[in-house]
């Protein structure tokens, strides 16, 4: 089979594509690549990816490809998504066209996998700004209806997919993400001299958006502060700002804990791991996931976690978290208080969590999602 791969969106934090659907499109081409000897893949990339870099990815099997005219493409955003781009892969005479993030070219009609990470954006409309009318509402929907198979990254996200699109069951496939267990590098930086952390601290790392809940957190939070327990502990958020981050910079205001709730923004990657394998829990009460990579994060770094029981967390995390109601700020602090102060409690959360991490890996993601891609291009039914 010849099998094209959407790769505008890779990881290239040089360009701005740091987590989410870059690290999935990413790791899953080069475990591609390493398992799969016998067909022949066309990786697409545009004018974000320097050509120097994606040499990174060319096999005796791969050709890696690059969008013409990509520079213009905010000028002509229609007509460079989806007529341009259309020609170049008809041209390619592709088996198969696997969209990594969820959207197709309107006008494309050949055999197509997309993959759905998250629909958050139908579930919550109103944790999201209003501009991105032409995707929600004609390119996502289109595309799905369109594919041949849809791969999701949990059964959360496949619930959704059938609620929102009835789309039948057959032709969605759960196919976890994968996830590569780092540790945080010893005597390059000290996140605690660095950042001044002179307590001990709870963690969350994410963007600062309003899907992650964290006014929340803080009134939680500030609600067992002055705990006996609590008493030293700090607060500490990471992560690039987003829409309406000044509502987290007003609730941190508001709690009136002056330096113990503080704002560090974006984190270097091997700063961010340090902070959270050196707190005390990762609390992390998102309203909605479509997968959970910072829950298994943290995790794979022996830091316990706290998190929402809504959407993927709870089967992603499975009973190596401890879960709340994200809707209730108390009982978000109830269960910081409980993490912090139960010893026994903190034990079997960091064992746990270590064991539920390890069972997620790239190598599976690639098998399984090289069975959907034989089971589309080969003209099997599904």
């Amino acid at each position: 089979m010849r099998i094209g791969i959407d790769c505008r969106t890779i990881l290239n934090p040089g360009r701005g594509e740091q987590a989410g659907i870059g690290h999935y499109t990413y790791y899953l081409v080069k475990s591609l690549l390493k398992l799969d000897r016998k067909n022949e893949y066309v990786l697409f990339f545009d004018s974000r990816m320097d050509r120097d870099k994606a040499q990174e990815f060319e096999q005796s099997k791969v050709k890696v490809k690059f969008f013409p005219f990509s520079q213009y493409r905010r000028f002509l955003p229609v007509g460079y998504s989806h007529l341009l781009i259309t020609g170049f892969l008809m041209r390619e005479r592709l088996d198969l066209f696997h969209a990594p993030a969820t959207s197709l070219p309107l006008t494309y009609r050949g055999k197509a996998v997309v993959t759905v990470h998250d629909l958050a954006i139908y579930k919550h409309p109103k944790l999201f700004p209003g501009h991105q009318f032409l995707s929600t509402r004609l390119v996502v929907p289109r595309s799905i209806k369109r594919a041949k198979r849809i791969i999701a990254v949990s059964e959360a996200t496949k619930r959704d997919v059938r609620q929102l699109f009835r789309v039948a069951e057959k032709r969605i496939q759960v196919i976890y993400e994968g996830f590569v267990r780092e540790r945080a590098a010893k005597g390059v930086v000290n996140v605690r001299e660095k950042y001044g952390l002179m307590h001990p601290y709870l963690s969350f790392v994410g963007t600062i958006e309003p899907r992650k809940n964290l006014p929340n957190l803080i009134k939680g939070f500030a609600s067992v502060a002055n705990l006996p327990s609590m008493k030293k502990v700090d607060l500490i958020l990471a992560g690039a700002p987003g829409w309406k981050y000044g509502d987290v910079i007003k609730a941190i205001k508001d709690a009136k804990l002056g330096s113990r709730v503080r704002y560090l923004g974006y984190l270097p990657h091997h700063d961010k791991l340090q902070l959270i394998e050196q707190s005390l829990a990762f609390v992390f009460p998102s309203l909605y996931e479509g997968f959970g990579l910072p829950v298994l994060e943290a995790m794979s770094l022996g830091t316990p976690v706290i998190t929402s029981r809504v959407s993927a967390l709870p089967e992603i995390a499975g009973t190596a978290a401890v879960f709340v109601n994200p809707h209730k700020f108390k009982e978000i602090g109830q269960a910081i208080a409980k993490v912090v102060g139960g010893s026994t409690l903190r034990k079997k959360l960091i064992a746990e969590g270590q064991r539920r991490s390890a069972m997620f890996t790239w190598d599976a993601t690639a098998r399984e999602t090289l069975r959907v891609y034989r089971e589309v291009g080969e003209k099997r039914k599904i």
